[in-house]
């Protein structure tokens, strides 16, 4: 009698092979299981329980073989390839580009060059912060933003501190670029004052070796102020006798 396997989790010692998998498949575009475990020295079923995980986490995705002629008997074999996010994962290249491009902007139109584009590239916070708003009118003010942020890839959430409420990024589609140009940094915070509507305080940033990017927005004054004693000479003022 069988009885049905519990999945499990994937043991951690596992990370570094499932890592080499997708490399494998970013250098050499879509692979078969065959193909990643020749080209890794790996059994098939190796390859497959590795591949399994990264389906199931999101980083790869399988498809049919694209099959050119005339196809054989059987089922035809399943190619995997990176998702978006999966890419993503991966230091790009085009990381080092961004970076020449930006210093070629500060050389030959000087640092106001460099504020300029960057205010430009967070412009979609402001525009797609009144999307929002107006799409979802229960959302607070941060959670609003933390929605924009993350359709901006950013991993974006928000929770309660004793003086306010606290943006969290998981991530930063720009970080290598950020740690050598700070304005981008500079600009998003600024952006995000300018929605919410007060001043806000850049806690740690990705950029620069933190975890999360974070962001303190505190309690505007009058959410936790008493209401102002009546003025003198109004109608609530008790006359002297």
């Amino acid at each position: 009698m069988q009885f049905a396997r519990t999945p499990v989790a994937a043991p951690e010692g596992d990370a570094p092979t499932r890592a080499r998998v997708a490399r494998t498949i970013l250098e050499n575009g879509p692979s078969t299981a065959a193909d990643l475990a020749r080209r890794l020295d790996l059994t098939p079923a190796a390859v497959r329980r590795h591949l399994d995980h990264l389906v199931e986490e999101g980083t790869v995705e399988a498809g049919e073989q694209r099959v050119y002629g005339t196809r054989g008997r059987g089922r035809p074999a399943r190619v995997f390839r990176l998702t978006e996010s999966g890419r993503d994962g991966f230091e790009s290249q085009y990381d080092a580009l961004a970076v020449d491009a930006l210093r070629y902007l500060a050389e030959a139109h000087g640092e106001e060059a460099v504020v300029a584009f960057a205010r430009r590239r967070v412009a979609f916070i402001e525009t797609d912060f009144a999307e929002v708003t107006e799409a979802q009118p229960d959302l607070s003010p941060a959670q609003a933003l933390a929605e924009v942020l993350t359709r901006g890839g950013y991993a974006a959430g928000v929770r309660d501190i004793p003086i306010g409420e606290q943006l969290c990024q998981q991530h930063c589609p720009v970080a290598h670029v950020a740690h050598e140009f700070p304005q981008l940094c500079e600009a998003e915070t600024e952006a995000i004052g300018k929605v919410l509507g007060h001043h806000v305080q850049r806690l740690a940033t990705i950029a620069h070796g933190d975890g999360v990017c974070t962001t303190c927005i505190p309690h505007t004054p009058n959410q936790h102020t008493a209401p102002a004693a009546p003025a003198s000479g109004t109608a609530h003022e008790t006359p002297e006798k």
